[in-house]
C-alpha cells in the first residue's frame, strides 16, 4: 500500500511539473519574440491622456485617413499608440514613418525619431543598431486638423550606394518591391537578350536609377540611348520622355547646370533586345548666361498682382518673409476662380524660376504654374504638399526684360472641390 502511494505521488509530480513546462512555453517571455499584431489604443485628445475610447489590434501601421479619422473618433484632435514585439537578426535596421502630424518612435522605450510637431505629411528615418532577439517598437501619434496620416514601415538598412542606385523591377512598371538594388557605376548596358541579375527575367522588367553629381556651372546636353523606354530628370526637370516600347534609339535635351544636381533615369524592358545608356557632355552651342543675381516677387511686393473673388482669399503669417495669400481650391474654372500673377524687373537673359512653398496652408497636389517668357509658355504642374518651407524650382528660362514676363497660378486644380488649400506666396529669378 505504502508503495503504491508513493508510485501515485510520483506520478502526479511528474505530470504537475510538465503541465507547468507546457504552460511557461504558451505564456512565458518567448511567446513575446514576434506578436503578429500591433497593440492600439486611440484618444479623443491630442495628448494621448486619460482613458482611451478605442483599444484594439492591427496588422500594420499604414493609414491614410485623408480629412477623416479612425472608427470611433473625431475627424481631427486625436492621438493613438500602436506598440508590438519585432524578432530580428543582429543589424542596423531603418525605421521609416510618414506622418501628418506629430509622430515618435520608440525602440526598445528609446526615442529613435521624435517629430512632434504639426506638419503636413513628411517622411522621416532612424536607423537603429539592433542585437539578435525580440525587440519592442512603440509608436506615438497625434492628429491636429485638415489630412490625416501615420505610417510606418521597418527593415535590414540598405548598403549604402556611393555611384548610381539601381532599383530593379521584376515588371514594366517600377511597381512594389524592387527585386534587387545595387550600385551601378555606369548607366551603360546593352544585355542584348540576356538578364540584367541573377533572379530576374530577360524581359518585362524596369529599372529606376538616381544619384546626386555636382556640375560646375555651364550647358550640358544630356544622351539616351534605349530599347524601349526611358525617362530621364535634371534637377527635377523632365528632359527626355520617350516611354514607349522601341528599337535602340537615342534622345538628347540640353540644360543649364550649375552646383549639385539630382539626377533620375528610368527605363522599362518590354521584349526582344534590351539596352539602357547614359551620358552627358558641355553643349558649347549656348550663349553664355548673364551674370549672377537674384530677384524675388513676394506676394506683399509691387509685381504681385491677384483677382478673383475678394471673400476667398486668406492671408497667413506663415511663409516666405512671414506672410502669404491661400485660397480653397477649385476643380474646374468656375466663376469668381481666384488667381494671382507675379511680374518681375528683370534684364533679358536666362534665369532659372523658383516657388517658395510654405509649410502651411499649401496642400495643392496639382498647382499649375504658367510660366510667360521669351520663348512661349511652359506650364509646370507642382505638388504644393510635397514641400515644407522650401524653394522648387520651375525651370530655366529666357526671359525678355519686358513686362510679358511673369508667372501666374490660379485655384484650378483639378482635385475634388474645396478638398485643398492652394498657396500663393514668393517666386524668385536666379540669372543664369
Amino acid at each position: 500500500m505504502y508503495r503504491k502511494l508513493k508510485l501515485t505521488v510520483l506520478v502526479l509530480f511528474v505530470s504537475l511539473f510538465l503541465f507547468q513546462q507546457t504552460a511557461l512555453a504558451q505564456d512565458g517571455p518567448s511567446a513575446q519574440h514576434t506578436d503578429a499584431v500591433w497593440q492600439v489604443s486611440y484618444w479623443n485628445n491630442k495628448t494621448l491622456s486619460g482613458n482611451p475610447v478605442v483599444q484594439t489590434t492591427e496588422t500594420d501601421i499604414n493609414w491614410d485617413w485623408g480629412t477623416g479619422g479612425p472608427s470611433g473618433l473625431p475627424a481631427d484632435g486625436f492621438s493613438a499608440r500602436w506598440s508590438k514585439y519585432i524578432d530580428v537578426a543582429a543589424g542596423t535596421y531603418r525605421f521609416t514613418t510618414t506622418a501628418d502630424d506629430g509622430i515618435r518612435v520608440y525602440v526598445d522605450n528609446s526615442l529613435v525619431i521624435n517629430q512632434w510637431s504639426d506638419h503636413p505629411a513628411q517622411t522621416f528615418t532612424a536607423d537603429v543598431a539592433l542585437s539578435a532577439g525580440h525587440h519592442q517598437i512603440m509608436v506615438e501619434y497625434y492628429e491636429n486638423g485638415g489630412f490625416a496620416v501615420a505610417k510606418l514601415t521597418w527593415g535590414p538598412k540598405p548598403n549604402d550606394i556611393v555611384n548610381w542606385k539601381g532599383e530593379y523591377f521584376n515588371n514594366r512598371t517600377l511597381t512594389g518591391s524592387p527585386t534587387l538594388v545595387r550600385d551601378d557605376a555606369n548607366i551603360n548596358f546593352n544585355w542584348g537578350n540576356g538578364v540584367p541579375a541573377n533572379g530576374m527575367s530577360n524581359d518585362n522588367f524596369s529599372v529606376r536609377w538616381t544619384r546626386t553629381i555636382n556640375f560646375p556651372a555651364g550647358s550640358y546636353r544630356f544622351t539616351t540611348t534605349s530599347d524601349d523606354g526611358v525617362r530621364l530628370w535634371v534637377n527635377g526637370h523632365l528632359l527626355i520622355d520617350k516611354w514607349f516600347d522601341q528599337a535602340a534609339s537615342t534622345y538628347s535635351g540640353v540644360i543649364y547646370l550649375s552646383g549639385n544636381v539630382a539626377i533620375q533615369m528610368e527605363y522599362y524592358e518590354n521584349g526582344g533586345l534590351a539596352v539602357a545608356q547614359l551620358g552627358w557632355s558641355l553643349d558649347n552651342g549656348n550663349p553664355t548666361p548673364p551674370p549672377s543675381g537674384s530677384v524675388i516677387i513676394d506676394n506683399t511686393s509691387s509685381g504681385f498682382i491677384a483677382g478673383g473673388t475678394a471673400s476667398s482669399w486668406r492671408s497667413s503669417t506663415a511663409g516666405y518673409n512671414g506672410g502669404m495669400l491661400w485660397t480653397y481650391n477649385n476643380d474646374y474654372a468656375r466663376n469668381g476662380y481666384n488667381w494671382a500673377r507675379w511680374y518681375p524687373s528683370l534684364t533679358a537673359g536666362r534665369y532659372e524660376l523658383f516657388v517658395y512653398i510654405p509649410a502651411k496652408n499649401a496642400t495643392a497636389t496639382t498647382a499649375r504654374y504658367w510660366v510667360s517668357h521669351r520663348d512661349g509658355f511652359t506650364l509646370k504642374v507642382v505638388n504644393q504638399l510635397a514641400y515644407s518651407d522650401q524653394w522648387v524650382s520651375l525651370g530655366t528660362y529666357w526671359f525678355r526684360g519686358t513686362g510679358s514676363d511673369y508667372v501666374s497660378l490660379s485655384d484650378v486644380t483639378g482635385e475634388a472641390y474645396l478638398s485643398r488649400l492652394v498657396g500663393f506666396d514668393a517666386m524668385k529669378w536666379e540669372a543664369r
